[in-house]
């Protein structure tokens, strides 16, 4: 199974471009099945408001839930001190099954890695080049998995990108997405020096097409075995179950240290 593990969905309200306007999954979804590509993460566009973006999310999963994943978007900065209750939410009422943080909203938090841990879900956090954060995320919280979208830089720093790949390479909690990724020779370096392990396949849809965004894992020339891992069998183990009947305490959510180690967490360690 082909699973993109990164596609923006629903309205926007900044106006500024595409990115927060609208994201139409129409064409989006005509060129994946053409691709062969049978189900994608979705999250909002950028928005003031994510609890009212992850509910329009929500219903476009409800309406199709063999199609799509859903993840949570969060603010850190202008969530804070709701997270928790974004995050209980996302799980029990929508069916979520992960976290999408940008550092455009602000930068990653305690609150939304403790919440994380509690729920045991992957975090997509787009680091926008900062790729040290993940090295300090990694080792805070290692039962949490955290995926740095675009080999950790959309702007294409290449810097940055060979920064992740020893990240990747060091910490059995890190992962990278591919879309966007521009030059080729570090998506083979990634691969070669974290393992295809480390790596999903994500398109950054409906925007760029997520035909081309999966030649570039086929030009790869994986065994079989690698290319399935890259290409759905990562991220799907990394979800692991559904939790929507799952939850933990509101003790464990606020100190995370008392709960118990996650099962979803622990064994995307394990599998490392």
């Amino acid at each position: 199974m082909i699973v993109d593990a990164h596609c923006h969905a629903g309205r926007g309200d900044g106006f500024t471009g595409p990115w927060d306007t609208v994201a139409p999954l129409d064409a989006y979804l005509r060129r994946a099945a053409a691709a062969g590509i049978e189900r994608t993460v979705i999250f909002a566009a950028f928005h003031t408001d994510y609890a009212a973006a992850n509910r329009e999310v929500a219903s476009i999963v409800r309406g199709n839930p063999e199609r799509f994943f859903g993840f949570a978007f969060l603010d850190a900065a202008r969530n804070r001190g709701r997270i928790a209750g974004m995050v209980r939410e996302a799980v029990e009422v929508h069916g979520f099954r992960g976290i999408k943080v940008h550092r455009h909203d602000g930068r990653i938090t305690r609150e939304i890695c403790d919440a994380a841990r509690a729920w045991s879900l992957p975090v997509l956090y787009d680091v926008m080049g900062e790729v040290s954060s993940a090295e300090l995320l990694a080792e805070s919280y290692r039962d949490v998995a955290f995926i740095i979208p675009h080999l950790g830089s959309f702007a294409d720093d290449w810097r940055a990108q060979r920064s992740l790949i020893d990240i990747l390479a060091r910490h059995p909690n890190v992962y990278a997405d591919t879309s966007g990724v521009r030059r080729f020779d570090l998506l083979v370096e990634a691969v070669r020096r974290a393992g295809p392990e480390k790596i999903l396949f994500g398109s950054d849809g409906p925007w760029l097409h997520p035909a081309l965004e999966l030649e570039k894992i086929r030009a790869l020339g994986l065994a079989p075995r690698d290319e399935r891992k890259v290409l759905g069998g990562n991220l799907l183990r990394l979800l692991g179950p559904p939790l929507r009947l799952l939850g933990p305490t509101r003790a464990a959510v606020s100190a995370p240290r008392l709960s118990v180690a996650t099962t979803r967490g622990a064994s995307a360690v394990r599998d490392r």
